[in-house]
């Protein structure tokens, strides 16, 4: 009976261990969306440095489940460690800007090929509501919700096109542009990205792909010239920003 009992204590352990463990897995997974989320958002400017403790004690967890979370986030350019100054949010460079303004150009043409074989109209559809709720933003909301829901659309047509790796891909491809964006660009907030997106749906509604790809095209070279990628730009844009805000 003894014997009985301590297998039983064995496998308790390893069950609450099992526990434990899916518990952090879940944690893990709020940190690492949380700050995601936040970066994506604007929230955390790139070169912000990332503060461990609090995390840790904002999720109740420790700080070896914590930079487990950074970690992932390092593996996705979103942040990056410091030797022996930290985590921070990443600073993309101008040649890294250009690689994943390219990467995207691509993808986006391959996914609207994906698009028109496979969509149903209820799916465009759903795209289309997209960009009336878009042009109301645009016209009543702030710019960082323009900035959200322009990318919900981009990640809402991945997902119509039926590839998950492909939407993978694209998620993070949007996600280290935000920091582009928040180092390099200048001017304001383009306001006509609901008109682009509209148009995008209508081609797509009409099975026409080269004039989708061609407004695509369109769409993201609007986009592109709107940053500067020359030297120390990351540095005046962050200066102005200070004076904007302080004047």
């Amino acid at each position: 009976m003894k014997k009985a009992r301590g297998q039983g204590g064995k496998a308790t352990a390893a069950s609450s261990a099992a526990v434990d463990a899916d518990g952090n897995d879940d944690i893990s997974e709020r940190i690492r969306t949380t700050l995601a989320a936040a970066i994506g958002e604007g929230a955390l400017k790139p070169g912000t440095k990332i503060l461990e403790e609090a995390i840790a004690e904002h999720f109740g967890v420790s700080r070896t489940v914590v930079r487990g979370s950074l970690g992932v986030l390092e593996s996705d350019h979103l942040l990056e460690r410091k030797r022996n100054r930290g985590t921070f949010v990443a600073e993309p460079s101008a040649e890294q800007a250009r690689s994943l303004f390219e990467a995207r150009r691509k993808i986006e043409r391959l996914l609207l090929e994906l698009v028109v074989a496979r969509a149903t109209p209820e799916q465009l559809e759903h795209l289309r509501r997209l960009t009336d709720d878009e042009e109301r933003i645009h016209h009543h909301g702030d710019e960082k919700s323009k900035t959200v829901l322009s990318g919900k659309f981009h990640i809402a047509l991945a997902e119509i096109a039926g590839n998950p790796v492909l939407t993978e891909v694209l998620s993070k491809i949007v996600a280290r542009l935000s920091l582009v964006m928040s180092l390099y660009e200048e001017g304001g907030q383009d306001d006509c990205g609901a008109d682009h997106h509209r148009q995008i749906v209508g081609a797509l509604k009409a099975s026409d792909l080269r004039t989708a790809q061609d407004l695509m095209d369109h769409h993201l070279a609007d986009i592109e010239s709107r940053v500067r990628l020359t030297e120390g730009q990351s540095d005046r844009h962050a200066f102005m920003t200070v004076l904007q805000t302080f004047s």
